[in-house]
């Protein structure tokens, strides 16, 4: 029973070593956090001055836009999620780490959603304002975000793993997370029409907690049993 207990801190060690090297990175390389955001911010801003300026038409288009802008978004920053590990040859060290592959596979993902996911989300009360939303709209909005979010960095992981080091695999990484990021779209978007509607949104807050879960239980599993397909 020691041994385990004495593993715990040496596996939380290289969880948190994974993810602070990843945040080093996109510190000295901030044009890869700034890329989807500068898109997610421009897709939002120019929608509005496309259909025009009516309350109606923004109040009802702007949970779609919202979360489709944010979806590709996320799309955008997913592909080099291990592709600079795979250039400099540390993505080898990590399939041959005597730490399971899941763990470290869950602090590159969590590095990711920190420069890509929660940017995101700061961001958009600003871009909501856009779109007339009142501040309890905005509440909803942010955290559905953060659960979609996560779920689909977790997602993306698989494919990121899957595509790395694939000529043009960029396209091929959306052909594979589109599908299954297609239910945090339609429950995030639908959620936040709800909440600008005076409904109860409730059900679909929990189906995304349900869903960023479910993710966080398989995904690092799928993702490190991607990587070592992808380099065999």
């Amino acid at each position: 029973m020691s041994a385990p207990q004495r593993d715990v801190p040496g596996m939380l060690d290289s969880l948190f070593a994974v993810a602070r090297r990843d945040l080093l990175l996109a510190w000295k390389r901030p044009g890869d956090v700034l890329n989807p955001l500068f898109f997610f911010a421009m897709v939002c801003t120019l929608f509005p001055l496309a259909v025009g300026p009516s309350a109606e038409q923004l109040t009802f288009s702007g949970p779609g836009v919202l979360w489709v802008a944010a979806l590709l978004a996320m799309l955008i920053a997913l592909n080099s999620l291990f592709l600079s590990d795979f250039d400099d040859g540390s993505l080898e060290q990590l399939l041959v780490s005597p730490q399971p592959l899941p763990l470290l596979a869950i602090g590159k993902t969590a590095a990711h959603w920190l420069t890509s996911g929660l940017p995101l989300v700061l961001v958009s009360p600003i871009v909501a304002i856009t779109y007339r939303m009142p501040g309890s709209v905005v509440v909803v909005l942010m955290l559905t975000l953060t659960l979609g979010t996560m779920s689909l960095s977790l997602l993306g992981s698989i494919g990121a793993a899957l595509t790395v080091g694939l000529h043009r695999g960029t396209a091929l990484l959306s052909l594979l997370i589109l599908p299954l990021s297609m239910p945090v779209l339609i429950i995030g978007a639908n959620t936040v029409s709800l909440a600008a509607g005076n409904e109860t949104y409730s059900a679909g807050v929990w189906a995304l907690a349900a869903y960023a879960v479910g993710a966080l239980s398989l995904a690092p599993f799928a993702t490190a049993a991607a990587l070592r397909i992808s380099n065999e």
